[in-house]
């Protein structure tokens, strides 16, 4: 299966009965998560990453809330502005078909809820607060995400819930969530996002974007609560 027609899963027996083709599908899932991650976050080339724009903020505000404030403002600044996309150039690449404005809209969230983080006193080269910034992404069904790999939430912080559960579970929890992004595309069993693109791609706007970051912003607060105030000193 090529990149250019690969096929999402929502839900569909028969593509759970195939083991081959699941994996293939979780192995894209992974992939998507892993480069909104290595991009999003950790930046590239002219695209400023998540420390190097948490750490700009604070020096011009000197507060870390304020920064935060401030940093959700620009990017909803950035992702509502009609040529964001310019900005990142042949970053928007993802390793599956999909609409530009959705690739370069998850790599600036991620970049914001990681900026997020760091200013909060979280690590974010940790396998755990990365997965966190995913699942500050996908908002409320982060949830059921975290569910489906074994993890329950309750009233912690997904940060707190996620903090000691192995490597393995991790893998997981990104897959999942690199499924809950890609088919946003579609909601409705096997969706072929070749197909889907231009349709998808003149739906999504300004206003999409502005109401999508904006919760993006309130989960990454959410899910990042200062570090000293929680006691977290390993991640």
């Amino acid at each position: 299966m090529s990149d250019n027609n690969f096929e999402v899963l929502v839900e569909d027996e028969q593509a759970t009965a195939d083991p081959t083709r699941l994996e293939r599908l979780s192995s894209k899932a992974l992939e998507v998560s892993d480069k909104i991650c290595n991009v999003g976050v950790d930046g590239m080339g002219a695209w400023k990453g998540s420390v190097q724009v948490a750490e700009e903020h604070l020096a011009k505000h000197g507060d870390v809330e304020k920064a935060i404030e401030r940093l959700i403002a620009t990017h909803l600044r950035i992702t509502s502005g009609a040529g964001f996309l310019a900005g990142l150039g042949g970053l928007i690449t993802l390793p599956v078909t999909l609409p530009a404005d959705f690739t370069a809209l998850w790599l600036t969230q991620a970049r914001l809820a990681g900026a997020i983080a760091h200013l909060r006193g979280y690590d974010i080269r940790s396998e755990e607060v990365r997965s966190v910034v995913l699942i500050s992404l996908v908002g409320s069904s982060a949830t059921e995400a975290l569910a489906q790999a074994g993890v329950q939430i309750g009233t912690k912080s997904a940060v707190s819930a996620i903090k000691q559960v192995p490597g393995r579970v991790l893998i997981e929890i990104n897959k999942k969530v690199g499924f809950r992004l890609i088919t946003k595309a579609g909601t409705k069993g096997i969706v072929n996002l070749t197909k889907l693109a231009p349709v998808v791609g003149g739906v999504i706007g300004g206003g999409v974007n502005f109401t999508s970051t904006r919760a993006v912003g309130a989960w990454a607060k959410k899910n990042f609560p200062a570090a000293d105030a929680v006691g977290v000193t390993e991640l």
